[in-house]
């Protein structure tokens, strides 16, 4: 049996999307992600195994989260580069195994959490962060967590600079085709709605008392 050949290059969420037999993937802020829902722990993990044979035919390095109720795959961003192009026969491979072993693919449970954290614009608060939460940068204005397993930091400039104040919020990234409930959840568990001007791409929310968060699906869908 040849081996196979390994795509080398980046690509978009969109052209990851479109590649067959992917539909049991979404791509978040971290990069393309699938949950696979298991009867037990065991069940879970009997995936890892065909996972690393995937990424070693590959050539992808994926995160593996395994639970008893499911088994999380992501090929995280490593670089502002893009999702590596080998991370499509990569998902296929997985969804393929994850079916063999009778995991049930749920997409609607992809998701990552980001913090938006919000400066004045002549303070730099990245080196603190970084410091306090033992993360590394990531790119020129984020920092992540080593392993991955923390949430993604974000630092910018505030809209009309105030000394010694913070806008701080919460950047949660859905499949676009989950956006729309999660703002509707997000309203009538007592939330409101700052701006929809960028919808679909995101909502901004803030909580009855008024902490920000904003909805995001852009990352699924961006060429």
């Amino acid at each position: 049996m040849s081996e196979p050949t390994i795509e080398s290059g980046w690509i978009s969420p969109a052209e990851f999307h479109r590649a067959p037999a992917v539909g049991d993937w979404r791509v978040t802020a971290t990069g393309p992600q699938a949950v696979f829902t298991a009867t037990s722990f065991a069940q879970a993990a009997s995936l890892v195994g065909p996972i690393a044979a995937a990424a070693e035919r590959f050539g992808v390095l994926p995160d593996v989260d395994v639970r008893p109720e499911a088994v999380v795959v992501r090929v995280p961003y490593r670089s502002w580069d893009g999702i590596p192009a080998a991370a499509r026969e990569f998902a296929v491979a997985v969804s393929a195994a994850a079916a063999d072993l009778d995991l049930t693919p749920d997409p609607s449970r992809a998701q990552s959490i980001g913090i938006y954290v919000a400066q004045h614009s002549e303070v730099d608060v990245r080196p603190f962060f970084l410091a306090a939460l033992g993360y590394e940068p990531f790119g020129d204005t984020d920092a992540v967590d080593p392993l991955r397993s923390g949430p993604q930091l974000a630092f910018n400039p505030i809209t009309g600079d105030a000394a010694r104040r913070g806008r701080t919020h919460f950047d949660v990234f859905v499949p676009a085709d989950q956006a729309q409930a999660r703002v509707d959840a997000a309203l009538a568990a007592g939330g409101r709605l700052v701006d929809d001007s960028s919808a679909p791409a995101w909502w901004s929310l803030a909580s009855p008392d008024n902490h920000g968060v904003d909805i995001a699906s852009w990352t699924d869908t961006s060429e």
